[in-house]
């Protein structure tokens, strides 16, 4: 069964279309990445998802059923844009969150405690929301967003203002919340989150899908057409040779590492002979593309910014 299907959803304002006509569907317990640049449309398709807006035409449906806003009964949503009480007492705020979701008070506070012990944050719920920093707020919001605990599970940027160890307690609840048979939709700059985390992605591109389905298929149909060479250290500055050699598109060097992205159809054989007759090699690598690669490659621009 479907969690989620958006069938050929528009949304305009005014003159500017935010979505046209975008499908998509998300299995139950799946996890999905919704990807682009600003304005592509993310924000806009998930608010129509959600019912904070209408789509001029296209439907919705959740749960095997039109949409229909008692459902989000069972969604937790975490929007880029907190919405949390600055000058609230962060366990009180997240009892109050929990009896808006028709928990009880006790059950709302159990949760929020055992949450709080999960994410190393317990310590904080006796400050004010403001006096926390913004990696911790969003904790706070992580948490908010979990605790009645929703079927569907949508995250846009969860890992905003935590650092990497954060981010990967973040990550390990995630993949945790998926193995229950939970639904999450990972909206996200993070390409390499991204790749980490999801089972299937839709790119959107000036409102439209350009590029939908399960990552490894993707990946795999983008072949194996990026090579890594690691060099040691005492040849780490003579790698201009491999910079000109013929089928390199695309060239990087960092620390040693050598990241080449190739023409189709290039010997990467007569690369590795040439790097190991000229170099020191400690690593040879032919590597499928990054999620960013094909990003970047779909979409242009300067980086992968959400």
């Amino acid at each position: 069964m479907f969690t989620v299907e958006l069938n050929k959803v528009r949304k305009t304002f005014d003159k500017y279309v935010a979505v046209d006509d975008l499908s998509f569907s998300i299995a139950r317990g799946r996890m999905f990445g919704l990807l682009g640049k600003n304005g592509a449309g993310k924000t806009s398709t998930i608010r129509m998802m959600i019912g904070i807006t209408i789509p001029d035409s296209g439907d919705v449906r959740m749960f095997g059923q039109p949409f229909d806003r008692d459902m989000l009964k069972r969604v937790g949503y975490l929007p880029e844009e907190k919405g949390l009480y600055p000058k609230m007492n962060v366990l009180d705020q997240l009892i109050f969150i929990g009896e808006i979701h028709d928990l009880s008070k006790n059950d709302a506070r159990d949760r929020a405690v055992k949450w709080g012990k999960r994410l190393e944050i317990d310590q904080a719920y006796t400050k004010k929301t403001q006096e926390l920093s913004k990696g911790m707020q969003q904790k706070v919001q992580f948490i908010a967003t979990l605790l009645h605990e929703p079927e569907f599970i949508i995250m846009d940027e969860p890992a905003s203002g935590l650092d990497p160890a954060n981010a990967r307690v973040l990550e390990e609840v995630l993949i945790e919340l998926r193995k229950e048979g939970r639904t999450i939709l990972f909206s996200s700059h993070r390409m390499d989150q991204v790749e980490k985390l999801c089972d299937e992605i839709c790119l959107i591109d000036q409102a439209k899908s350009i590029l939908q389905g399960n990552l490894k298929e993707i990946k795999a149909g983008y072949g194996k057409n990026t090579v890594e060479v690691q060099l040691a250290s005492g040849d780490s500055g003579n790698v201009e040779y491999l910079r000109n050699m013929p089928g390199v598109n695309s060239f990087e060097e960092s620390a040693g590492v050598v990241r080449m992205k190739l023409d189709k159809g290039t010997d990467t054989q007569q690369i590795m002979r040439e790097a190991s007759q000229r170099s020191m090699v400690t690593r040879f690598e032919v590597m499928e593309p990054s999620l960013e690669d094909i990003f970047l490659e779909r979409v242009g621009g300067d980086n992968a910014q959400n």
